[in-house]
Formats: C-alpha cells, structure tokens, sequence
C-alpha cells in the first residue's frame, strides 16, 4: 500500500471514528456508532499492516500479536458479565497507558532514528510526556480496577501533607525531564527517565487511592481521558496522525465527559482529585457520634404488597441503582415493565448521570435487557414529574436519591442534584439493609411517610414481586 492510500484510509477511519462517537450520544443510534467504531478500526489497523512503515517480515509478528490480543478479547466478551463491565474499562484504559510506556522507550532506545537539534529536543520531550501520561493511566486505571471489583476498599487513602507531596513530586519530574532533555546519550537520560516513571506509577496509585467510592464514575471517565491523551502522545512519538486524532477524541470527549460527570454531583474536578468524598463510614454531624445513627423509624413493605401498590397505580417512575446491577435484576425489571404497561400502567425510568459505577453503566443494564429507549429519561426531564407519580421504585440506589442533598446545608453531598423519588404518592426503596450509600451519609427518605422498605436481594424480590403481578 502506497503512502497516498494510507493517507486516505487514515483519514476515512478518522471520519468513521468521529460519527462513531456522534453515534454514541443517542441510546437509539448507538449500535450504529459501535459498527462505525469497528469499522474504522479495521480499516486503520490494515492500513498499518500493509503501509510503507510496516515490512515484510514485520507482519507476521503484528499478525501473531493480533491473533493473541483478539483470543483474549473475544474470551474476556464471553466471560465478562454486564455488572463488571466498569472494572473491565478501567483494566482496557490501563493498557493503553501501559502501551504508552513501553513505546516510549523503546522509541528512545530505537538507534534508527537520528535527530538533532530542535527535532531532537522535540521527539525526547513527547517521549517523556508519553511516558509520564501513560504511567499515570497506567498505575491509576489498575487501582480503579482493585477499588470496582471489590478487591481494594472504596474508602478514601488520605496521607498527611497529600498535597505538598504531589507538588514536590511534580516539581521533582520537571526538573527530571531537564536532566532527561539535556542527557548526551541514551544511557545517561535512561536514568532520569526511570525515576520519573516510578514517581509517575506512584503518583497514579496516590491520585486514585485518595478517590472515595462515591467518586468512581468520574474517576472511569477521568481515566478515559487520560488513556486517550496517553494514545495522542503515542501517536507523536510514531509519527502516527490517526493515532494522534484518535487519541485527541478520546481525552477531548473524555474529559468533557469527566466535567458533566462533576456536574452532575455538585463537585469540581479539582475537589474529586483531592479525594475524601464516599469514605464508606457513615458521616458525623458536628462532632456528635449519635447524629449518625438511624433519624426515624422505617415502615417495611412485602413483595405481594408491592406488587398491589403497582398493579393500582396509573403512573410508575423506576429508578435503577447499583444495586440493580449487583443482583443482575434488570431481565426481571424489564419483565414487570412488560406486566404493567399491558395492564396499562405508564411506567418510566428515571437515570441519574453518576448511578452505578461508569457514566452510562444503567443505560447499558436497560438496553441489555431490551427496555424500549423512549421510556428511558434523564434526571432533568423526570423530575418534575414525580409530584404526578403514583409510585416510585428505587431499586439499589441510595445517595442520587438522598433529600438530604436539598435539605441538609451540612450534608458531604449537599447541593448534589438528585432524583425527587420523595415526592411521588409513594415510594418503595428496595435495598439489602440499612446500610448507608457511598457518600457514607444516612438517607432521610427511608423515614419519610410514604416512603415503605422492600428488604432483600433485589432479584429475590423482584421475582416475587412480578408472580405477584401475574396471579
């Protein structure tokens, strides 16, 4: 393949990527937005194997490699379920910033390339930004992983002075990347470009360790971001334009994203990297342990009763949660939804931006099991229908339903924008127990009066709930 037609084909795939992207903002024309991505994937990865830069003996090796990484990709397809589908995001964005590193050094051992002068300072300069942007995603993006699957505590690691570290570790890599630049040889500016990577895999592990709970879907989308500019980065350091753009549209969307994300929960993107919301303990008010405790009584409520409260009413808004994901209950939410719209029930879901642990992850859970898109609304277009709600149905979902957030000046999420499920006719939180939401604050609306307590594994209830249903 000619240089001229690579060009174009790079160029095709940049297009496809952009309306894959476009694609993806519209539940209804996402499948379309996935064929473009795949599309322009292909297309880019052939155009490299059978480019002027690739040589004969080279693609056997790049056809070993993408036979071993699809295996992996298509068993990992296969395995992965739907409720784990952040923390596989977060393993995929480590290896990108994992790739990042080891181009970047072997593009700096590479003796085939000779630069002098400016082209020289200017290619050791996206190395080592490549290498500090890919470390950082790489070390982050696998605590990520630790903290969703459960493996590493979602409470927040707070160290002493954790700020005055992370400014002299900054300070330390600028100096560094001096000593790196003016280095005479590769074995003089190795060293420096070591200790960087080191302070770079540690401040990664920092950065995301000082991350409560609460936190975590802005942490996905952050290190969204931060793969795509590690990606950018690569691309500078092969000389590779599509690469680049590619990388461009990931961290540029990413980080857009990162910002409806913080929106979303009333916080700032600097407060989110300073860490400390969704310790996971339940939060003090004022010093006074006793203001920490249940504030009411909760009135409980069966599965048959539910049921009942359902079948009679004329309008049911659904708000999905973690929890929902966690008991894989949304095949059997789908099901009551079918059950109650054919008895003539107008039944609607209500979605917050941060529910679940990925920005999205209840979008994908609903569309998994097949729930019609034009019944699937967000925060905004809901809320001010829940004073016209007959009942609202939270299923595993607690802080993005918290009043607290609007009534409580004092609470750690006041001012978080929240689903008003409390001013519905009814409302039926279903949960495990009492325990408090990632924000580690108690949730007023358990105590409310027309609030009622469905305890118990959401798929254990559900299921009853829906033979109830069709008695």
């Amino acid at each position: 393949m000619s240089q001229s037609l690579a060009t174009v084909a790079y160029l095709g795939a940049a297009i496809l990527f952009i309306l894959s992207l476009g694609g993806l903002s519209n539940p209804e024309t996402s499948r379309r937005g996935n064929l473009f991505g795949m599309v322009g994937m292909a297309l880019a990865v052939l155009a490299t194997i059978f480019g002027p830069r690739v040589s004969a003996g080279g693609v056997a090796w790049i056809v070993v490699a993408l036979v071993i990484g699809g295996g992996i990709g298509l068993y990992a397809a296969k395995v992965v379920k739907m409720t784990q589908m952040p923390e596989l995001v977060a393993l995929m964005h480590s290896l990108v910033g994992l790739a990042a590193c080891l181009v970047g050094f072997a593009s700096y051992v590479d003796t085939s390339i000779q630069l002098q002068g400016a082209e020289k300072v200017i290619h050791e300069v996206e190395i080592y930004v490549g290498i500090l942007i890919g470390a950082v995603t790489f070390a982050g993006s696998l605590i990520a992983f630790g903290k969703l699957n459960g493996k590493i505590g979602g409470k927040p690691l707070l160290l002493p002075a954790r700020h005055w570290l992370n400014l002299a570790a900054l300070l330390l890599v600028v100096w560094l990347g001096r000593v790196f630049i003016h280095a005479d040889t590769v074995g003089a500016g190795m060293l420096p470009l070591l200790v960087m990577t080191v302070i770079a895999l540690a401040f990664g592990v920092h950065m995301v360790m000082a991350i409560g709970g609460a936190d975590m879907p802005v942490v996905v989308s952050m290190l969204n971001s931060y793969s795509g500019w590690a990606a950018a980065a690569t691309g500078f350091m092969l000389s590779n334009d599509l690469l680049i753009v590619t990388g461009a549209l990931v961290g540029s969307s990413g980080a857009i994203l990162s910002y409806i994300m913080c929106q979303a929960m009333n916080r700032n993107f600097i407060s989110v990297i300073a860490g400390g919301f969704g310790s996971g303990a339940p939060a003090k008010k004022g010093g006074d342990a006793a203001a920490a405790e249940p504030q009411g009584e909760v009135t409980p409520i069966s599965a048959t009763e539910t049921a009942e409260l359902l079948r009679e009413a004329k309008s049911v808004v659904i708000v999905p949660g973690y929890g929902m994901a966690v008991a894989q209950a949304q095949h059997t939410v789908n099901e009551i939804t079918r059950t109650l719209r054919d008895k003539g029930v107008n039944v609607r879901f209500a979605i917050h931006p941060v529910a679940g642990r990925m920005p999205g992850h209840m979008n994908v859970l609903l569309a998994e099991a097949r729930v019609p898109y034009d019944i699937v609304m967000e925060m905004d277009e809901v809320n001010e229908d829940f004073p016209e709600t007959d009942v609202a149905m939270v299923i595993g979902a607690n802080d993005i339903v918290n009043p607290a957030a609007q009534d409580d000046p004092a609470s750690p999420i006041a001012g978080m924008p929240v689903l008003e499920v409390w001013k519905a006719r009814q409302s039926i939180v279903m949960k495990r127990s009492m325990a408090s939401g990632y924000a580690g604050v108690d949730n007023p609306l358990f105590y409310k009066e027309n609030n009622r307590m469905l305890f118990g594994d959401a798929k254990k209830m559900l299921d009853e709930v829906l033979t109830a249903l069709k008695a």
